[in-house]
């Protein structure tokens, strides 16, 4: 089950507090104020979805680019 780059777009930006298009690509997501916590919650409802997530991975790799590139791996 792939995601797309306009749905992890409103995840994020929802969980950022901005709009969708505001996001770079490549900008680090936690530099933009998203926490860990948040990321947490991300990766727990994408479990809930059953997608394949490492936590891990996307706090080593906290961008938009990198996050679709993990989604979309598994």
């Amino acid at each position: 089950m792939s995601i797309t780059e306009t749905e992890l777009r409103t995840t994020v930006a929802g969980a950022l507090g901005t709009a969708p298009d505001e996001i770079d690509g490549d900008a680090n997501l936690v530099l933009l104020g998203l926490s860990s916590l948040e990321v947490m919650r991300m990766a727990s409802r994408w479990r809930r979805e059953k997608r394949q997530i490492s936590f891990a991975a996307l706090v080593r790799s906290p961008t938009l680019n990198q996050w679709l590139v993990h989604l979309n791996a598994r």
